[in-house]
């Protein structure tokens, strides 16, 4: 057995980590990346799960690692771990976290296991941090599309798809790691000294897994902990300017404001139409650099105000491990947002269907709302304990009518009974995920009138009727499709499409 400072100094994939008993929690993609790794560090391991792929268990068998799969607080009991290293999904108040916790044994994530073991190629790369309630996985991908323009071998990873304990293992080795990182991961990450960090906005989300917007605000900022050199705000979001200001970080780390408006020194904004970095500038007391236009932006759709803003964010950690304007720009021209964010299906008849099932909490949803001049909100899935009153309110205006779907209707029936009494409405009370979509399709195309944006942006979670949100995007563009037939054919989207 070892006790919590041994566990703690290990810190290099040269460590000793030869028969250490850990015990993972979880088999999704981020724990099987840790039995992976551990395994191959000799590490003496059991995978607690209450389910797991048939595939996965296979190959786990393969390498030698138990998995169990009942009474899972004895099997721990009985395994005696050193270290519990723990899926994102596992909240804090998850019987096995609270085991491990009553007895002071570490309990680490996936991304503190990786920070530790980041050598295993030889020099480390860096690390670009990313978190934020929205954009986070828009943000690493042009952070890291301007990093690769600049010659930079980069790889996007956390929460954005790829395992960071998967980046940190390729044999080729990489210069820099743009990590995406949720709340989940950043609360039980503790030891990252990343080069540059930005917490993109906060608002009320994942309530039910943290217990208070305190502890998800807390959780956020911890992305900021030991930065080296620029910790980079949104200085329209007071919460992030006081994480940074609370931050403790490396000497010499600077921090580095965005917003839409003009730039003091040390921030990055617009001027007349050009996005302008005043930071990462010898002369910043006096001027700025340009670094594109947001009539480029609104060519590749990408000129919506939370687009731009995710844009500058980019671009000031880009420059924070040096990146040159040039390179951002060629980055930008050969920029494509992602599926599912605020995605332009069809335009027929005069009315566009929108998917942004991207749009998993209300102020994402809000960030596409604010796209469209009149809609016909498709809305509703797992809420996560948050409030939409708020959201309904503010965009009573713009909505012709809205169509509720998912488990949590009876929060969105009473959101828009205070705040829009008068609205057409309508629940699809459906629990097939096969005809949930079909169904506010055809509710939606029944309101609709030329003009209208008809756009899903459920400001909720999809694990109530679908594996996730792109497949419920996905259900609904096969939807609209289905029900306008060989007429959608005649009327292809728009080249470009508003982003958020």
């Amino acid at each position: 057995m070892r006790n919590a400072v041994e566990v703690d100094a290990l810190r290099s994939w040269r460590a000793d980590w030869r028969g250490l008993r850990v015990a993972v929690l979880g088999l999704g993609r981020a724990g099987f990346s840790v039995a992976d790794t551990l395994a191959e560090l000799g590490a003496d391991l059991v995978v607690l799960a209450e389910r797991a792929d048939g595939d996965l268990s296979r190959i786990l068998e393969a390498i030698g690692v138990r998995l169990e799969l009942t009474d899972l607080e004895a099997r721990i009991a009985q395994f005696r771990p050193d270290l519990v290293v723990v899926s994102p999904g596992f909240r804090p108040t998850h019987p096995l976290v609270a085991w491990a916790e009553a007895r002071d044994i570490p309990v680490w994530g996936d991304v503190e296991l990786a920070w530790r073991l980041r050598d295993k190629t030889g020099e480390a790369a860096e690390w670009v941090a990313v978190t934020g309630t929205n954009g986070k996985t828009t943000t690493v991908q042009l952070t890291a599309a301007m990093i690769a323009a600049s010659g930079k071998r980069v790889a996007a990873c956390g929460n954005i798809g790829l395992p960071v304990l998967d980046a940190i293992r390729d044999p080729t080795g990489f210069d820099v790691l743009v990590v995406e990182l949720s709340s989940f991961q950043l609360h039980y990450l503790d030891s990252m000294s990343a080069a540059a960090s930005v917490c993109l906005n906060l608002a009320g989300d994942h309530l039910d897994w943290h217990g208070s917007l305190a502890a998800y605000a807390a959780a956020k900022a911890k992305v900021y902990h030991a930065t080296r050199l620029a910790c980079v705000y949104n200085v329209e979001d007071e919460a992030t300017r006081a994480m940074v200001e609370d931050a403790d970080v490396v000497e010499g780390c600077r921090a580095i404001g965005f917003g839409r408006g003009v730039p003091g020194r040390s921030e990055l904004g617009i001027v007349d139409g050009i996005l302008v970095d005043r930071a990462f500038h010898e002369d910043r007391h006096r001027s700025a650099i340009e670094l594109v236009t947001v009539e480029a932006l609104a060519a590749i759709g990408m000129a919506s105000p939370h687009m731009v803003a995710n844009v500058l964010a980019a671009c000031a950690l880009a420059r924070a491990v040096g990146v040159e304007p040039a390179e951002i720009r060629a980055a930008l021209s050969a920029f494509r947002l992602d599926r599912h964010r605020t995605e332009t299906i069809v335009e027929a008849d005069g009315i566009r269907w929108v998917d942004d099932s991207k749009a998993t909490n209300p102020h994402a949803a809000q960030a596409a709302l604010v796209s469209f001049p009149s809609v016909v909100w498709i809305v509703g899935g797992l809420l996560k304990g948050v409030d939409v009153g708020e959201l309904v309110a503010a965009n009573v205006a713009r909505l012709r009518a809205a169509v509720i779907i998912g488990v949590d209707r009876g929060a969105l029936v009473e959101a828009f009974g205070r705040h829009a009494p008068e609205l057409p409405l309508f629940e699809v009370e459906t629990t097939d995920t096969k005809e949930v979509m079909p169904i506010a399709v055809r509710l939606s195309a029944a309101v609709a009138r030329s003009g209208d944006t008809v756009l899903l942006a459920p400001a909720a979670a999809s694990m109530d009727q679908f594996t996730d949100y792109a497949e419920r995007g996905d259900r609904f563009a096969e939807a609209v499709h289905n029900m306008l037939g060989d007429t959608a054919d005649d009327h292809q989207p728009p080249s470009q499409t508003p982003g958020h």
